[in-house]
């Protein structure tokens, strides 16, 4: 049954205010994952006594639990709903960073890890609210409404360096503990905050209970555009995290105090969410996968600069670079992945696309370390070229295909 115009104002008025809430919530737990970025390689060397090499691990558990989130978070929200679903998932994390901080100053380099973990399955479910926030409006609101969540980025990087540069030497004489203390709050108020959520089911979704019944997942993950749409995304993303986990340990090595750092990952972070105002209405403009493309060529120039020295400067705008293709890649590809499912599939779909993308990612931080400690800075921003052309020529084929299904007239979700 198609859905009337007033329905659809109704559902849109909806999405941006569920919208402004997952952008809010969004920002308290970028805030907790730019904590555990930023501090989690420095921490691991500072509970490491001799070989430094796995000192970035506590970035990689954070990883691993943002992907060992992503299914559960599926499933809790499909079950409990959006808005109880992420509140079980801030819950753990809050456990997560209260471990953390005792675990650093009982100096357990392993209890450590694991409170990462529990750190990150937060963030595994904070990963849904892009998706979650597509679920009300039309079809031209969701590219925006993905981009305004992500928004909520700039607050943590206002958030984060403060938290780390003021509160980190707050449980002297342990370093650091006090800046996984004072996440724990806001993750609190993130809770408060999600209690606002609109929960009421989407009058679109109604509508396509009488389309056609759900698809099995591997049907849904072999189509062409998921597959390239998963690729490219988890490239962008697992690239962005090899280098900025050694970004830090790079800048300490290189001469640049811990506070100088800290505000490179701030301007990172800043380059990541900050263009998420006009992102979605370059997408609608320009379509999606020459976004993608765009944000593969600055990730290339991120190479250039950071290969062409280790003064400050350099690190910093290779950073913003780097967080700048980031964002055009990421929600490029996100975008891409809600063309390839039907609103009744869309808690599998999601989880499967978080599950294969932070896993990657999590390998990537753990490799990050032990590229540093052995390879050295140039050689983690030399793997981004290959990287970039594996994707621009995913990128192509897609384009190839899709223009060829289109001449034969081949309806988009079937193929």
């Amino acid at each position: 049954m198609p859905v009337s115009a007033q329905t659809i104002n109704g559902e849109n008025r909806i999405a941006r205010n569920n919208t402004l809430i997952y952008a809010t919530c969004q920002a308290l737990v970028s805030t907790s994952a730019i904590v555990n970025i930023s501090l989690g390689g420095l921490a691991g060397a500072y509970l490491l006594d001799a070989d430094k090499s796995f000192a970035t691990a506590p970035v990689t558990g954070f990883n691993i639990g943002v992907a060992l989130g992503a299914i559960p978070a599926a499933m809790m929200t499909r079950w409990l709903g959006r808005k109880f679903g992420f509140m079980v998932g801030l819950v753990v994390g809050i456990v997560g960073l209260l471990i953390s901080t005792w675990a650093l100053v009982d100096q357990n380099f392993i209890i450590f890890c694991f409170g990462a973990i529990l750190n990150g399955v937060a963030g595994g479910f904070g990963q849904q609210f892009r998706f979650a926030a597509a679920d009300h409006g039309s079809a031209d609101i969701r590219a925006k409404a993905i981009s305004w969540v992500l928004v909520g980025g700039i607050i943590a990087a206002f958030l984060g360096s403060p938290i780390i540069i003021f509160t980190r030497d707050f449980l002297l004489p342990t370093q650091f503990a006090g800046a996984y203390l004072s996440v724990s709050v806001l993750l609190l108020l993130a809770i408060a905050v999600m209690g606002f959520l609109n929960t009421e089911k989407s009058a679109i979704e109604e509508a396509a209970q009488s389309g056609p019944p759900a698809r099995p997942l591997l049907k849904i993950v072999t189509q062409p555009r998921f597959m390239v749409a998963a690729l490219c995304g988890t490239l962008t993303y697992a690239l962005m995290t090899f280098v900025m986990t050694g970004a830090p340990l790079a800048m300490v090595a290189s001469g640049i105090s811990i506070d100088n750092a800290a505000i490179g990952i701030q301007w990172h972070v800043l380059a990541m969410f900050g263009p998420s105002f006009f992102t979605g209405n370059l997408i609608t403009r320009f379509g999606k996968e020459k976004i993608v493309a765009t944000g593969m060529v600055i990730l290339i120039l991120c190479a250039i600069i950071a290969l062409s020295g280790v003064e400050l400067w350099k690190f910093w705008l290779s950073l913003i670079l780097l967080g700048l293709g980031w964002n055009f890649g990421f929600i490029g590809t996100t975008s891409m992945v809600t063309d390839t499912y039907y609103p009744d599939e869309k808690n599998k779909a999601q989880g499967a696309n978080d599950f294969i993308l932070f896993s990657s990612v999590a390998f990537a931080s753990l490799m990050s370390g032990f590229v540093f400690n052995n390879y050295g800075w140039y050689a983690i921003n030399y793997i981004i070229f290959p990287t970039v052309i594996l994707s621009i020529c995913a990128l192509l084929w897609l384009l190839w295909l899709e223009r060829r299904h289109a001449r034969q007239q081949i309806p988009p979700n079937t193929i």
